[in-house]
Parts: structure tokens; C-alpha cells; sequence
């Protein structure tokens, strides 16, 4: 959905953006060149989860700003190389092709730098390392490009006009409800359906702990009565207003799906979405905590919810930073919600190579 979405605002659904053929194309397509097994617009419209993709966007120096990423991509012939460092790359180990931001240049203002592309991740040119969260998970991963080569045909949208793509992927990014994976039950007993089941489940292991992350208030009322805290007022009030923060989360959704069917573009409504679901996770967490009391911090099979607890404490708050910090979405509701003055911004008309930044650049 985030792929598509993104392809369609850039002009990749019709005639433009994108080139090189539309969807449904053979995956034995010809072209020599990494990523030419069949037509770019092709991968980006499939569903039916062939390919794996992930999300090339932050950079040590620049994950809130991300329009000052200096990753870049410079053009030889029909290719492009791609030089650079990505992180807080989720499932970059096992993606076929990522979503990649890239200054193509560097004489413009940071905005318009920018490009987009699918690059090919199987290549000698790219080196995907797992990070070590707190949680002891490693589903997060820093990326090194050197030198990595993606076609031209692989642009999407057009050389420099990257930026718009990108808001369109993340407005569909935060409007997810990513602490919640679809489950599609097999059809049939064959080897088939065995092997695509078995398949789904070793790729969801990358993300068995959102739930945690979301501060599972689905277990809220059960934990309650298990630890004998139901009869507290305290506890009572505090996972009452946490259902009613939910119930109003739910709403906000349908409103947003509402849109989509009635054909809008998604807009700041994913940006209440995302900090609504902050706001949610550390109610959550903060009741588990309350009421587990120093049990919280233990783990292993012996310990309450088998651990569970504790992943929640300590996995909530990156999801205050994960798809775009809750500092950023106050400023994108308070910017296109209630009218508010945008923040001062000294670079957004300097060409990019005069922005003092604090990263090395060419």
C-alpha cells in the first residue's frame, strides 16, 4: 500500500513516473543491469508479496530533517551509483529492493535534490547490518551503499522531485496501523500452502514485537484481574481513560479509510494517527508497569505474561521516534491542522551545498 500509494502520487499509476512498462510484467523481463529482472512499475504493483521490499530514508546525520540526507546518487549512462549510509532500516536483510531517498543535486535547495528510487538490495554494493535493540531484538538495521548501482528506469517519479514521493510514502507509513500484522489463513492442506504459511511466519518474525511496542492495551483488563488490581480506582481510571484514548484512535481511523474511499490524498490525519498511537503506548505501559510492580522487570517463561511485560516497557518508546518523531507530527498538525506559523527555517532556499550541516559532504 505504501509503494503504491507513493507511485501513484508521483504520476507512477498512469502513463508517467515510473518507467518502463506496467503491472503484471514477467519476472524473466530482459536488461543486464541489477534489478532489471522485470519492469520497476510492475514490482511496485504486485501483491502478492514476491518481493520484499524496505525503507531507505533516515541517515545517521539526518533522521528529523530528513530532507538533508547526503546519500547520493550520481548518474553514469543509464545507472545510477549510489554511495551513502542508511539506519533504523526495518527488514533491510531480507529486501529484495528498497525504497531509496538520494541527492541527485547538490547546487539546488535541499528540498529539491532529491530523488527517489527502487534499488536493487541483492548487490555487491550494499552491506545491511542488524542493530541490537533493548528488547534484544534486531529487526532494525543500518545500511552501507558504496558504490551500489540502480538503473534509471528505476526512478520513481523524476530525477529530483523525490520529496513529494516521499511525503506520500510516509503519510501512508504513519496512517498504518503497524502494531497489527494481517494474517491470512491458509486455503488448502498442499505443499503450496504449507510452504507460503511457513514462509509468512519466519518473515513475521521481524515484527512479533510491535504488538509490545504498541503497549499491548488489548491485555489491559485481563492483567488487571490477574494481578488483583481491578478493584483499584487508580488502575480503574487510568485504563478507563486509556479505552476511551482508543475508542477515539478507532474513529480517527475510519475517518482516514473514509477518505481513501472517497478518493483524498492521505493528509495530517495519519500524523494524529501516529501520535495517538505514542500516547496509547505509554498509557498502556505505564498501567502494566503499576500493576506488575517490580515483577515488570523480569523475563523468561516464569515471569508475567512470559515476558511480555517487560518487552513492553522497554520496546514503547521507540515508537515515539519509529516513522517520524512525535515532535515532528506536533508540527505537521500544527502547521496544516490549526494554521500555525512554521518553525524558522534559514536553508530552505540555499543551494544545498552551501547548508552547513554537521555530516561530511563532497
Amino acid at each position: 500500500m505504501v509503494r503504491q500509494g507513493a507511485v501513484e502520487r508521483a504520476g507512477g499509476g498512469g502513463g508517467g513516473g515510473v518507467r518502463g512498462g506496467r503491472g503484471g510484467g514477467s519476472r524473466r523481463g530482459g536488461g543486464h543491469g541489477p534489478g532489471r529482472a522485470d519492469h520497476p512499475r510492475a514490482r511496485l504493483a504486485r501483491v502478492t508479496g514476491e518481493d520484499k521490499w524496505c525503507q531507505l530514508f533516515s541517515e545517521p546525520g539526518n533522521g528529523s530533517d530528513l530532507a538533508g540526507l547526503t546519500t547520493r546518487a550520481e548518474r553514469d549512462g543509464d545507472e545510477w551509483v549510489v554511495s551513502g549510509q542508511k539506519v533504523w532500516t526495518t527488514g533491510a536483510h531480507l529486501a529484495a529492493f528498497g525504497m531509496l531517498l538520494a541527492r541527485t543535486n547538490w547546487d539546488v535547495p535541499k528540498h529539491r535534490g532529491i530523488t527517489y528510487f527502487a534499488l536493487p538490495m541483492r548487490q555487491s554494493g550494499v552491506e545491511a547490518r542488524p542493530l541490537r535493540q533493548m528488547n534484544g531484538r534486531a529487526s532494525f538495521n543500518e545500511v552501507f551503499l558504496t558504490e551500489a548501482r540502480v538503473p534509471h528506469a528505476n526512478v520513481i517519479g523524476e530525477a529530483g522531485g523525490g520529496w513529494a514521493v516521499a511525503l506520500a510514502t510516509l503519510a501512508h507509513e504513519r496512517g498504518l496501523a503497524t502494531a497489527r500484522l494481517a494474517a491470512v489463513p491458509p486455503r488448502g492442506q498442499g505443499r503450496t500452502a504449507r510452504e507460503a504459511s511457513a514462509e509468512a511466519a519466519e518473515y513475521a518474525k521481524t515484527y512479533e514485537w510491535y504488538p509490545q511496542r504498541a503497549g499491548r492495551p488489548d491485555v489491559v483488563p485481563s492483567q488487571a484481574r490477574a494481578t488483583g488490581k481491578d478493584g483499584d480506582p487508580v488502575v480503574r481510571q487510568d485504563a478507563a481513560r486509556l479505552a476511551a484514548l482508543e475508542r477515539v484512535a478507532r474513529w480517527n481511523v475510519e475517518r482516514a479509510r473514509a477518505g481513501r474511499a472517497a478518493g483524498r490524498p492521505p493528509g495530517p490525519e495519519g500524523s494524529l494517527a501516529k501520535l495517538c498511537g505514542s500516547e496509547i503506548a505509554r498509557a498502556a505501559s505505564r498501567l502494566h508497569a503499576a500493576m506488575t510492580g517490580a515483577g515488570a522487570m523480569l523475563s523468561g517463561p516464569a515471569s508475567p505474561l512470559e515476558g511480555i511485560v517487560a518487552e513492553i516497557i522497554v520496546s514503547v518508546p521507540a515508537g515515539s521516534i519509529a516513522g517520524g518523531t512525535d515532535e515532528v507530527q506536533h508540527n505537521i498538525i500544527g502547521e496544516r491542522v490549526l494554521g500555525l506559523p512554521k518553525e524558522p527555517q534559514v536553508d530552505v532556499d540555499v543551494p544545498f551545498r552551501e547548508v552547513r550541516t554537521n555530516v561530511p559532504r563532497r
